[in-house]
């Protein structure tokens, strides 16, 4: 399960979050992209708080204010697809105009519309990008981990949660939470009050967008390592949700009950979404669906949420172009780091199954992640 292509999560969340986004502003230079969620703001320490993307050619005239819309106008002789450098090598100066680092908090959303106002946080992974060396290391955190949730005691009285829940009751359609940056501002605060991860930006993708772009590209070719029965809590068995070992053609609603199957653990869902990523990931860079990618921003703009401007984004999509595969690092928390419980579910009102985990360990190796540092030795 450990170190599974380590490169997907960086293209996928671009390719399906970003890359859309990006090529967005083609179709609409004058129009402001999604408001500031202010992810910087919520952590002192932020690295872009005191570091600043510059172009090398466009120009943008921002007029903001806190949780307001960000107004940009955009000229449009600026490079959407950075010309890949030549030999990155360790330097003071950061590559593809980015800032010195940046960490980036990606969102898979159980939400089916596209609405963002509600939906839990079904994956949740903390992507660490030096723009200086360049280096990318990933990590994710577990669902249903018990933590803190800050913030919202004086709504509605909870001060715990899984940790998928802080997104959840971030996010609008619950009114608990009067902060910036909605679910993904909730769910920064709650990774940085226990955890010390500190983010300055997010991306998150909900599940009906997940299906759409699988189905969109025509579907994406798997291999599974070993059979796999899709059929739990199904009711009556469907021998097509019975998968065999060896490679298979999914589409959008069989990827997505691979990605969300969890048995036996919540650990297997994150291999079976590193998986398909990495399948789709490979489908969208083939040449014969790169020349279709302006045509999938028309149908998904809508359908993604990030603060990221298009000038963050350029920078993320010629990293990912430059930063050699020995220098990405992905990996998830030891399972043995975390104990199976149950606790009462204040908000939901019953008995859950929980992971609990000693902090203080997490905290440390989340630490060395911050500053650079692979935490999995």
């Amino acid at each position: 399960m450990r170190n599974q292509n380590p490169v997907l999560w960086v293209v996928i969340f671009i390719a399906c979050g970003g890359l859309f986004l990006s090529l967005a502003v083609i179709y609409r230079w004058n129009r402001p992209l999604e408001p500031s969620q202010g992810l910087s703001a919520l952590t002192p320490n932020s690295n872009l708080a005191s570091s600043k993307t510059t172009v090398p050619s466009g120009s943008i005239n921002n007029t903001s204010s806190p949780n307001s819309a960000v107004t940009e106008t955009y000229q449009p002789d600026i490079s959407l697809f950075a010309t890949p450098q030549q030999s990155p090598t360790a330097t003071n100066h950061p590559m593809c105009n980015g800032p010195a680092k940046m960490t980036l908090l990606m969102i898979g959303s159980d939400q089916r519309g596209t609405s963002y106002l509600y939906g839990l946080a079904d994956s949740i992974f903390a992507v660490y990008i030096d723009f200086t060396i360049p280096k990318v290391m990933i990590i994710d955190f577990p669902r249903d981990l018990w933590v803190e949730i800050p913030d919202i005691s004086d709504h509605h009285g909870i001060t715990q949660g899984k940790i998928n829940q802080a997104y959840l009751f971030g996010n609008p359609g619950m009114g608990y939470y009067d902060g910036p940056g909605d679910g993904p501002g909730l769910l920064a605060l709650t990774l940085d009050k226990n955890f010390g991860l500190q983010v300055d930006h997010y991306i998150a993708i909900d599940m009906q967008t997940f299906v759409k772009v699988i189905d969109i590209v025509g579907g994406v070719d798997v291999e599974i390592e070993s059979p796999v029965d899709l059929n739990y809590g199904m009711g009556a068995p469907d021998p097509e949700l019975y998968l065999s070992k060896g490679m298979h053609h999914m589409d959008g609603e069989l990827a997505l009950l691979l990605a969300t199957n969890r048995v036996p653990t919540t650990f297997q869902r994150i291999k079976y979404q590193r998986v398909i990523m990495s399948a789709l990931r490979e489908k969208l860079l083939t040449p014969e669906m790169i020349p279709q990618i302006p045509g999938l921003v028309a149908r998904f703009l809508s359908s993604i949420r990030t603060d990221l401007n298009v000038f963050n984004i350029n920078s993320l999509i010629c990293i990912a172009q430059n930063v050699p595969k020995k220098n990405i690092q992905a990996d998830s928390f030891p399972q043995e780091m975390f104990t199976a419980d149950v606790t009462y579910d204040q908000y939901r009102q019953v008995s859950t199954f929980i992971y609990t985990a000693d902090f203080d360990q997490i905290r440390a190796m989340v630490s060395d992640f911050m500053n650079g540092i692979w935490p999995f030795k």
